[in-house]
């Protein structure tokens, strides 16, 4: 009979987040396949676990996996385990999980802590209909292509992000989705957990310093770009500003305009309407 592979969910950050099935699978199976075992022991010591652990990494993922894959197969039982959360979500275990099925291994997930479900359900924003992104890339012309494929979709963002990265990533997502609502969760269920909540113009200031960008991030923003008419209201968004703006960085005065509407999510025409109608309203 072949084993039974676990992708077993773990706390991410405080240690009381583990649900009693988690804890009994950690204890029963043969073997924990985990990223650093440093990490995971401080978690089997607090709970007095003592199975045995074996390194299972995106550095080795590829001989690791056929090794686990060959146990499993003669009868033994496997957890895998990240450093935090569920293993598979922008963690190793996929390529297992492949290896696993079509060995004809039984595969049964143990769920729990997820960074990103607790980020987006706290954030105040929509939760009926998200994507996930998981990491933005760390260049920044392949992260701002990918946050330009993303501003099609109409479902709230979630990614994961770097805090020496955020203050970039908050302004790359305010210039090319447009302003909208946001939410940057750092540091969840740890000592320092904090949610900031505001515009991405906002929010990309206030990570701007080293001291507010600290700790694992994850990144909420809104579906839907905050109107003219309720930025105006408080003076935060004015399309002839921007434009002058955008003028003086050196784009002409139709590649101005054409930016200004794309941040504020109008059609070009109807920012050309809005930018004759505020001048003259400035003449006025």
């Amino acid at each position: 009979m072949t084993g039974t592979l676990y992708l077993v969910a773990t706390p991410i950050g405080n240690l009381e987040d583990i649900t009693e099935r988690a804890l009994r699978v950690l204890k029963e199976v043969d073997l924990i396949a985990c990223e650093d075992t440093r990490h995971t022991r401080v978690l089997l010591q607090h709970y007095g676990i003592k199975t045995k652990m074996l390194s299972y990494h995106e550095h080795n993922e590829r001989e690791r996996a056929a090794e686990l894959s060959a146990l499993l197969e003669a009868g033994a039982s496997v957890a895998v385990v990240a450093d935090a959360g569920t293993p598979g979500i922008s963690d190793p275990g996929f390529r297992l999980v492949n290896d696993a099925l079509k060995r004809g291994v039984r595969v049964v997930p143990v769920p729990g802590p997820t960074a990103f479900v607790a980020a987006l359900i706290a954030s105040g924003l929509p939760t009926d209909e998200f994507f996930f992104g998981g990491f933005l890339p760390a260049r920044a012309t392949q992260r701002r292509a990918r946050l330009t494929k993303a501003r099609a979709l109409n479902s709230t963002l979630v990614f994961y992000e770097a805090p020496h990265r955020i203050a970039q990533t908050l302004a790359d997502a305010r210039e090319i989705l447009g302003e909208r609502e946001a939410a940057v969760a750092r540091e969840l269920t740890k000592l320092h957990e904090e949610i900031a909540r505001g515009r991405l113009s906002e929010l990309a200031k206030r990570f701007g310093s080293e001291e507010a960008a600290r700790g694992e991030m994850v990144v909420v923003i809104d579906r839907n770009v905050i109107s003219l008419e309720a930025a105006e209201s408080d003076s935060e968004i004015d399309i002839v500003a921007r434009v002058a703006a955008l003028e003086s960085e050196g784009l002409d005065h139709r590649a101005a305009l054409k930016r200004a509407a794309r941040e504020l999510g109008l059609n070009r025409s109807e920012a050309y309407r809005r930018l004759v109608a505020a001048r003259e309203q400035k003449k006025s």
